[in-house]
């Protein structure tokens, strides 16, 4: 799927699948959003050396093309059973509070929904993400692999029941980056030497 899901006119940005060029921009622009200390953060081990899930990864861009918000779904498990974990949603702080951020947290939702996904996982602000259908109702027997205050790990259900008796560990369960792959490769071939 490619294209634009917001139009130009009134909003002033197009929602577009996530390309290989926009990297850089991107991680730039969560720099500056979310601050020094966001690669030390619980989501970040479960996102460290994968591949966003296929098809779920979203840019917002300005008129000019430029990229002013971004978001990523990412395959975990916890239980045996197949989850998303959503992050990081960010936006630039110069086009803050022009709806960026839930355009693309609809978006996210609608393409995860199309796509046969259960259930979606985040760390967050409750009283922002509740919109969306977000809560920790059915979230107090998952574990993320690291610190988390149990009121900001909320769950939303694609699937009505997916989240029923889900327990245990979060784990990352996607596609490994090709960077991290040769990596881990070569440490392993390095260790056998």
């Amino acid at each position: 799927m490619t294209g634009h899901v917001c139009g130009f006119g009134k909003t002033g940005f197009a929602i577009e699948n996530e390309i290989g060029t926009d990297r850089g921009t991107r991680e730039a622009m969560l720099d500056r959003a979310m601050g020094p200390g966001r690669k030390r953060k619980s989501s970040e081990k479960l996102r460290r050396g994968m591949l966003p899930s296929s098809g779920l990864a979203f840019v917002a861009r300005d008129s000019n093309g430029t990229l002013i918000g971004s978001v990523r779904l990412w395959d975990v498990a916890a239980g045996g059973r197949q989850l998303l974990l959503l992050g990081p949603l960010a936006v630039a702080s110069e086009v803050a509070g022009r709806g960026i951020g839930s355009a693309l947290m609809r978006h996210a939702i609608d393409r995860a929904t199309e796509l046969g996904h259960g259930a979606i996982m985040l760390v967050g602000d409750a009283a922002y993400y509740s919109r969306f259908g977000f809560s920790v109702e059915k979230t107090g027997g998952l574990i993320m692999p690291g610190p988390v205050e149990r009121s900001r790990l909320l769950g939303c259900e694609l699937l009505p029941g997916y989240l029923d008796e889900v327990a245990g560990l979060l784990v990352p369960n996607g596609r490994l980056a090709p960077a991290f792959v040769r990596r881990t490769r070569s440490a392993r071939l390095m260790r056998v030497a």
